[in-house]
């Protein structure tokens, strides 16, 4: 039987992890960003999907084997749009700055990727009709009026930052073309939702071979990721020849100590970024009905977390009181949404 509350921590833990990973970046040394963009990922879209798939799933090659190619075509396809939805955010910071491009792209992302599935599905007619299901729509709703909160907070710190000449980071310089990029950013980041939806034939066929319930997303994932590695590998490629990167993977002799400790970095978050995923996949399990939920549950996760690190970070050094009450309300928000979402399908499930 689901266990929606329990799903709600799985997604808790996904979202820590998320907004967690890239924190090891941050301590590799003379290293492009292609060059240990690539060496993480490596790890997060190849290695750990299928390690984790074949030691905790059934005959995972006999499931995709019998996958129908339709199947495995759209995970792939969605898997390789939500890369482009991931290179492109970089440039919404760019354009908006980092607090609203993030609360733009990631609102648009929770947005299209809770709410379209079930409307392709039809499901959102009986999602509407129901008790249950009108209180996950307003978890979901509270949950978009946190993420508005948040980027409103951080937009405010920001100017604040720059008034008293603390902001090193790049601050706004095209407000439309932000905008463009951030719909853009939004909608691909949201593709990952529809492949992990187009999966549900892979689902079938793993519980069938005999996979415990809360792994049934694992053997999903190896081919959605393989989706977002193709995409970011082309792209990091492309960068490596560009700017003659490509031997900063072998380093010279002087620099042996620092080029392990850089793959072991980008191991380490790697790793890290994959486990949002998997955790997410545990959650997704224990929704119930409304599984779709869990992605406005993993968006909401991911931004409190990134918050709470750049607290302990001190990137709101200089901001105003009031900022950060605004940036206490969001994140109070956005608990609240995890809450009233998991609720709600606590609901469905007690009354199916």
């Amino acid at each position: 039987m689901a266990n929606p509350l329990l799903g709600v921590l799985f997604h808790w833990i996904g979202g820590f992890a998320s907004a967690s990973f890239y924190v090891p970046y941050k301590s590799v040394r003379r290293w492009s960003w292609e060059v240990f963009w690539l060496t993480g990922g490596v790890v997060s879209w190849l290695i750990a999907p299928w390690l984790f798939a074949a030691l905790q799933t059934h005959d995972l090659m006999g499931v995709l084997s019998h996958t129908p190619v339709k199947t495995l075509g759209l995970c792939w396809l969605f898997g390789a749009l939500w890369g482009f939805g991931g290179l492109t955010f970089g440039l919404t910071m760019r354009y908006l700055g980092i607090s609203l491009g993030t609360a733009v792209a990631l609102g648009l992302t929770a947005a299209f990727g809770t709410l379209i599935p079930p409307l392709v599905s039809g499901q959102i007619m009986g999602l509407a009709g129901a008790r249950s299901g009108q209180v996950v729509l307003l978890g979901v709703l509270i949950s978009l009026l946190g993420i508005v909160i948040v980027g409103v907070a951080g937009h405010a710190k920001e100017q604040e930052q720059l008034r008293l000449g603390l902001q090193g980071q790049l601050t706004p310089v095209n407000f439309t073309r932000g905008i463009l990029v951030a719909v853009f950013s939004g909608v691909m980041s949201s593709c990952f939702a529809f492949g992990l939806a187009a999966g549900q034939p892979i689902r079938d066929l793993t519980l069938a071979a005999g996979t415990p319930t809360l792994s049934q997303g694992l053997p999903v994932l190896c081919v959605v990721l393989f989706g977002g590695f193709v995409t970011n590998a082309v792209w990091c490629l492309v960068l490596i020849l560009k700017n003659r990167s490509g031997g900063e993977f072998v380093g010279r002799a002087t620099e042996r100590r620092p080029l392990l400790r850089n793959y072991l970095l980008c191991a380490v978050a790697g790793g890290a970024w994959y486990l949002q995923f998997f955790f997410y996949t545990m959650g997704e399990s224990q929704m119930g009905r409304y599984g779709f939920s869990s992605w406005t549950l993993h968006m909401s996760s991911i931004i409190i977390f990134a918050a709470l690190w750049g607290l302990s970070l001190k990137e709101w050094k200089g901001a105003s009181v009031r900022s950060r009450a605004r940036l206490a309300l969001g994140l109070a928000v956005l608990v609240s949404s995890t809450i009233v979402i998991g609720l709600g399908n606590a609901m469905a499930v007690h009354s199916s």
